[in-house]
């Protein structure tokens, strides 16, 4: 079948980068595009013009966001509540648990995958957190969210993260590493099945990819069998470090090696590695990109960063910074991390954070942020047919339209989308030339219901915190509302009637 999308603007793809077409049209026979420009002649079983919109390459998030979000509360807690938001050692120790059934778990899932669609995302690489969970995810929790990916008709690269320590709160109120060799065993082994399973499925909206947790909670035997799996599979890697400043305290207790060494000593530098974050480089540093620095490091292993403009900011961080670690030959790539997972709008935030960590305005701009949506992410997969609109690529599609009011006046489409839009304005997309969002819903998806499903999830997450808290302090402590409920009133409100 031939479908022919046309729009106001259209981002195509001319074999060295984006460009516009404006009045264009978008062709693709099946799952592949055909045709991009503004002549298009040939034969068309199906029309569909967007009017005052812009049509350009769906998005590609390596950081997606796949739960209930928490960052909403979490990123601004006082020095006294933040140690309270990990596990405590009686919890490590004596009553951790599943906070959701597994059926629960799958609902999470499906609002998680929904909202990346409605958000413009095509294709995705997950990120949860493991808090809520017993330890980590396992196999059947991926086999379950890989079904919905397909069924939804997002284009996904999964894997079931795992880990051999966690993050705890101890009795004095500090942040330790507490291990379990025996789950990060079992979490592998459920990695290494997952990839049998992608295999076995087949299915081209689902590769399966490696996933462990943050480098300091995996043990040295396990980033070795980590890399060694890849290397025999060839498979994707990504290992959330290079994010915190106390990472390299932790890995030189546990291995005697600072994080970039242990990246190298268990050969996972020689892997295809995705790094979320890399906040702890300063770019902006002429040494880090001099031989043997940082940037050097990872542009020679070929290592992409997963830039999450919008979880930096929140936590107040930023990268240092996005120009000088392309520069140095880094690929750079975008994630959301977080809630909303609005890529549109962690690029408006990323190119003002750009200009702030190089002082001057005309860094971080929007084509380079958008590249990494799109064309550096692509490159991190190993997929030159996807990030972009052109003859033979996949025909993965983003319509935003920008025809509300207050979007204002267009002066570039794009810049019009980024600095006053957001993914908001996303009204369609497809997957492998199918619809997946229709003119900003989900066709088969009861989206009320399932805000309402999530919304009794979120609260039932919210109450296990205070369980965890060394402390144990109640839910309302940790989590304290802006302003605090007003008092009842205990006097005759007739009284104030005129």
């Amino acid at each position: 079948m031939i479908t022919q999308l046309s729009a106001r603007y259209v981002l195509g793809y001319d074999g060295t980068g984006h460009v516009m077409h404006t009045d264009g049209h978008v062709v693709m026979r099946d799952d592949e595009i055909i045709y991009v420009g503004t002549d298009y002649a040939g034969p068309v079983d199906e029309r569909r013009d967007f009017g005052q919109s812009l049509i350009s390459p769906g998005l590609i998030d390596l950081d997606a966001l796949t739960d209930i979000d928490h960052m909403i509360f979490d990123s601004w807690p006082t020095e006294e509540i933040a140690p309270g938001l990990q596990w405590s050692e009686d919890y490590f120790h004596n009553r951790r648990r599943d906070v959701f059934t597994a059926t629960q778990r799958q609902s999470v899932r499906k609002f998680a995958l929904a909202q990346l669609a409605l958000h413009g995302v095509t294709t995705y690489m997950p990120i949860a957190s493991e808090i809520h969970s017993s330890w980590a995810e396992t196999f059947e929790e991926l086999k379950g969210m890989a079904q919905s990916s397909i069924e939804l008709g997002l284009r996904g690269f999964l894997g079931s993260a795992y880990r051999s320590g966690i993050n705890v709160t101890d009795h004095d109120g500090q942040r330790v590493i507490l291990f379990d060799e025996e789950e990060g065993r079992t979490g592998f082994a459920d990695a290494a099945r997952f990839l049998d399973y992608a295999d076995e499925l087949g299915h081209p909206l689902l590769t399966g990819v490696l996933l462990p947790c943050r480098i300091e909670t995996l043990s040295d035997e396990l980033m070795r069998r980590t890399a060694e799996l890849a290397t025999e599979r060839n498979a994707l890697v990504r290992l959330h470090c290079l994010q915190g400043t106390n990472e390299d305290g932790f890995l030189v207790k546990l291995t005697g090696r600072t994080v970039l060494e242990q990246l190298a000593d268990s050969g996972l530098l020689d892997t295809r590695l995705l790094i979320p974050h890399g906040v702890v480089i300063d770019g902006t540093d002429p040494s880090s990109s001099a031989e043997g620095g940082p940037l050097d490091v990872l542009a020679r292993h070929d290592v992409s960063i997963i830039h999450c403009p919008l979880t930096s900011f929140h936590y107040s961080g930023m990268l240092k910074s996005f120009d000088a670690f392309a520069a140095a030959g880094v690929n750079m790539c975008l994630g959301t991390d977080s809630f909303p997972p609005d890529l549109i709008k962690g690029i408006d935030v990323g190119t003002h954070l750009a200009r702030i960590a190089e002082g001057r305005r005309d860094a971080g701009t929007v084509s380079a942020f958008f590249d990494a949506a799109t064309l550096g992410g692509a490159r991190a997969l190993g997929r030159d047919d996807l990030g972009r609109l052109c003859p033979g690529a996949q025909a993965d599609i983003m319509v935003a339209s920008l025809e509300d009011f207050r979007d204002g006046v267009v002066e570039d489409p794009l810049r019009t989308l980024i600095l006053n839009g957001s993914a908001r304005n996303v009204t369609d997309t497809y997957v492998a030339g199918r619809p997946v969002v229709v003119d900003g819903s989900l066709p088969g998806i009861d989206l009320d219901g399932l805000r309402a499903e999530g919304q009794q999830l979120f609260g039932q997450m919210v109450d296990a915190y205070g369980e965890r808290d060394y402390l144990r302090r109640d839910a309302s402590e940790l989590f304290p509302p802006v302003y605090a409920p007003a008092a009842a009133l205990t006097h005759d409100a007739t009284a104030y009637a005129p």
